[in-house]
């Protein structure tokens, strides 16, 4: 079997990360605009278009709010897989950081390559989409008056 994992460290709140990855329905409006393109939920099933068109049926495995951990598997779509395990999850770091970590599990073997680019460039994405949209937006420096 082979493991595709991604870490990457993001300058937001574990829970403002985590209020967008829970959000499981709405992966192409608010954890990776562009690279997905649309999401569709049925149940605790998600069909995934990405902006290649390649189109996955991903089933909900576990969303667990206590450890800011989404679980899913790929069953059905372009992808054939005949294992496949994924999860993210938000993890707090130093000065209110969050490390994103991604991780899939896939067999056949030859999935891992493609698997991992898909992770590679989605990753970019949600790391820009998660700072701009969870960051608080810090006012500018006012400069004092000058005393007369």
């Amino acid at each position: 079997m082979a493991s595709v994992h991604k870490e990457f460290v993001i300058d937001a709140l574990p829970e403002a990360v985590w209020a967008v990855l829970s959000d499981y329905g709405a992966v192409h409006e608010r954890l990776a605009p562009g690279f997905v393109i649309d999401t569709r939920l049925s149940s605790d099933t998600r069909t995934v278009t990405f902006a290649d068109g390649t189109i996955v049926l991903e089933r909900l495995v576990d969303l667990d709010h206590e450890t800011k951990r989404v679980a899913y598997t790929v069953v059905g779509g372009s992808l054939h897989p005949s294992h496949h395990h994924a999860s993210m999850q938000a993890l707090p770091e130093a000065e209110g950081r969050t490390r994103f970590v991604w991780h899939i599990d896939v067999l056949p073997d030859t999935l891992a390559a493609p698997i991992a680019e898909f992770v590679e460039h989605g990753s970019a994405v949600i790391r820009r989409t998660l700072e701009a949209s969870t960051t608080p937006k810090r006012e500018p420096a006012r400069t004092p008056p000058r005393p007369r």
